[in-house]
């Protein structure tokens, strides 16, 4: 009996210098499964160009050509960011596969979770997420910086799993279910546990980078973090009241201290602490007018309903 048709959808920026490899690794697996009866023989690997500046789409199209049944490419028109060009090809391949395996282009991902994470599929699992055992390998300041990132998002009300990049197994049903978020600020880490279905994790010992350098800087990994709490989570707006409340109870508790220094005779003047309360107050007024400001300007996107990705190539089928 035939496995399921399995599509391994793969983004790419700039990977001229681990792509090849990368096709080739998983050129192999695809076949070690479809041998084995574990995926179909129609099984496809996609990749997608996020409007890379080097020569990626080129061999992207070399793949193809060599090898059109297995190998399929999308070329984005303008780089669109990882989590669109993702779902680009997440909805891309919904209609002809039964699941879908997304992992980065850069061999970080061990291919070989890939076995784990179809008998999970197997077993009834619409959703298996991929996640770090251990960070033996990074610096402890990633370590630190990555702990503090799952702990400081979650804690603000976007459910994601710990660990958990983009390494996943997503089925039909759950392809569809995604199909139906519409939301132009993507943040699939958190957007995905939301859709409810039976889940499974397949843990894996994540690799050093073949070649070329990673997308995710510090200062990009902080940006991402700030997109995945203001596009999931009203929190810190709720935190913005309150802190608010708390304020206006602290400025009552000083106008009765004023009226009690006032008939004791103690009406002296404090001005570093006047100063001081201008200072803080006013920082806290332009950090909670920037909170808002943001969310004002993620509605202002989604009301626009503009595209979130927009082909201009497909080779392959």
């Amino acid at each position: 009996m035939a496995g399921p048709i399995l599509a391994i959808v793969v983004p790419c920026y700039n990977e001229k210098d681990v792509l090849p490899a990368t096709a080739q690794q998983l050129l192999e697996a695809v076949k070690r499964l479809a041998k084995s009866s574990v995926i179909s023989h129609e099984s496809k690997i996609v990749f997608i160009d996020d409007g890379s500046k080097d020569n990626t789409w080129e061999l992207i199209e070399n793949l193809c050509k060599k090898n059109p049944k297995i190998f399929s490419g999308i070329k984005l028109s303008k780089n669109r960011g990882h989590q669109n060009a993702l779902l680009c090809g997440l909805l891309s391949v919904r209609e002809f596969a039964d699941a879908s395996i997304s992992m980065d282009a850069d061999l970080q991902d061990d291919i070989s979770v890939i076995d784990e994470m179809l008998n999970l599929y197997g077993s009834g699992c619409d959703i298996v997420y991929g996640v770090r055992s251990k960070r033996d390998k990074d610096s402890l300041f990633k370590r630190i910086t990555a702990h503090l990132f799952y702990r400081f998002i979650n804690f603000l009300g976007a459910d994601i799993i710990y660990n958990h990049a983009d390494f996943r197994l997503m089925s039909k049903n759950a392809l569809n279910a995604l199909a139906e978020y519409k939301e132009v600020n993507l943040f699939l880490r958190g957007i995905v546990p939301m859709l409810g279905y039976r889940t499974g994790i397949a843990y894996y010992e994540r690799k050093e980078r073949m070649a070329g350098e990673s997308k995710y800087p510090v200062g990009k990994m902080l940006r991402f973090a700030f997109e995945g709490i203001t596009s999931l989570s009203t929190k810190p707006i709720r935190m913005v009241t309150i802190l608010g409340v708390i304020i206006f109870i602290i400025s009552l508790a000083m106008i009765v201290y004023s009226v009690v220094r006032y008939f004791m005779g103690a009406t002296e003047t404090g001005w570093p602490s006047m100063i001081c309360s201008i200072w803080s107050i006013g920082g806290l007024i332009l950090l909670s007018i920037g909170i808002v400001g943001e969310y004002i300007g993620k509605i202002y996107l989604e009301t626009k309903q503009r595209p979130r990705f927009i082909v201009e190539k497909k080779l392959g089928g």
